[in-house]
């Protein structure tokens, strides 16, 4: 089980310790309700610092990254991020990342823990050939994600950049809580709001202890990440893993306005013919109508108690107070008004398809 450079901090706040990735994380401190709440309305501070980082550089570097990655990585320039993903041979994804644009030549990829070394092998296969300078530098770096709709205000004086100027996918690398070169990305997960901060693993105790005086009049908290799997669902933001997998394509998961057909990258043939036809399923999101809490790999059935798909994602949404989910049902049954049924125990619990995200601020 590997630390974060900030576990023994999460430990002496009473955090509630959970292996995730191959990483000691903290789940909750105060309560998943309460935690969710803070960042919806105040500030709050998750460390996710188990996430990938490699460095992709050179004159290659651009070719490798649109070769591997289905969005159109040209269109970047300087202090631009954006959202993509790895395609694999089969009509799957391998992981869903961030490419950040940090030099003419340098490029970021930000990808998911559980995938570090998946991605890396993946996209080495391809960088034979292309050579491009590629550095894992997962090992080096912490992460830190200050959400909410106080973010701006609470962290602008441990900064000299202007925080509001930071638009959604864009990012600065400037001086942020004593630390010099940090990235202040505006590239969060919640939907509420903040950025992300990426910096060296020797600085972010310095960086953790700033954040928090700086926010203690808005009244900042730690965040766990039960926490950040019920804000991230409200969004319908995907998860790898539950959403989107090796057998899931971009376009049954909706993720065909990352998938840009302006380049030749990684099974990018099949894919165009399945976005020419159509999926035969589709993510969707639904609401139950009745009481009841949604969970991954619950049955989705029709009214005759039929299964027609599966539930990847569910919960009780906090701001809702309502059952919430995502699942993969046949396309047919994907508009949003049709009605579904999620298979919980012995009951068929009725729910509607929905157009996300669930929470409109």
């Amino acid at each position: 089980m590997k630390n974060t450079a900030l576990s023994s901090t999460h430990e002496a706040l009473g955090a509630k310790m959970v292996p995730f990735a191959g990483y000691n994380m903290p789940v909750s401190y105060a309560g998943v309700n309460i935690e969710h709440e803070t960042v919806r309305k105040g500030v709050g501070v998750f460390d996710v610092s188990h996430m990938g980082e490699f460095l992709i550089e050179g004159p290659n570097a651009l070719d490798l990254i649109q070769k591997v990655t289905s969005n159109d990585a040209s269109k970047l320039v300087i202090g631009k991020a954006q959202y993509s993903c790895l395609p694999n041979e089969t009509g799957g994804i391998v992981d869903d990342l961030i490419v950040y644009k940090l030099k003419d030549e340098q490029y970021l990829l930000v990808v998911n823990a559980s995938n570090i070394d998946k991605d890396w092998n993946h996209i080495s296969k391809y960088n034979e050939t292309i050579k491009a300078e590629m550095r894992n530098i997962s090992e080096g770096y912490s992460l830190l994600a200050i959400q909410g709709p106080k973010a701006i205000e609470a962290m602008q004086s441990i900064t000299s950049v202007d925080l509001a100027a930071i638009k959604f996918y864009t990012f600065e690398v400037a001086d942020f809580a004593g630390v010099e070169n940090v990235i202040i990305s505006a590239t969060g997960y919640t939907g509420s709001g903040g950025f992300e901060i990426y910096c060296k693993n020797e600085d972010v105790k310095q960086v953790w202890d700033n954040v928090f005086k700086a926010g203690a009049e808005f009244d900042i908290a730690p965040i766990g990440l039960a926490a950040r799997d019920t804000l991230r669902l409200e969004m319908g933001y995907c998860l790898y893993g539950n959403d989107i997998s090796d057998t899931t394509s971009p376009f049954e998961a909706g993720l065909g306005w990352i998938t840009k057909f302006t380049k030749d990258f990684v099974n990018s043939e099949a894919l165009a013919e399945q976005k020419a036809n159509g999926p035969e399923r589709k993510l969707i999101a639904f609401e139950l109508t009745e009481r009841g809490i949604p969970r991954h790999d619950y049955d989705i059935v029709d009214a005759n108690g039929a299964k027609i798909g599966i539930v990847t994602s569910g919960t009780m949404s906090p701001s809702l107070n309502k059952g919430i989910g995502l699942g993969y049902v046949p396309t047919a049954v994907s508009s949003a008004g049709s009605e579904i049924f999620i298979q919980i125990r012995k009951k068929a619990v009725a729910a509607t398809v929905v157009k996300l995200p669930f929470y409109k601020a």
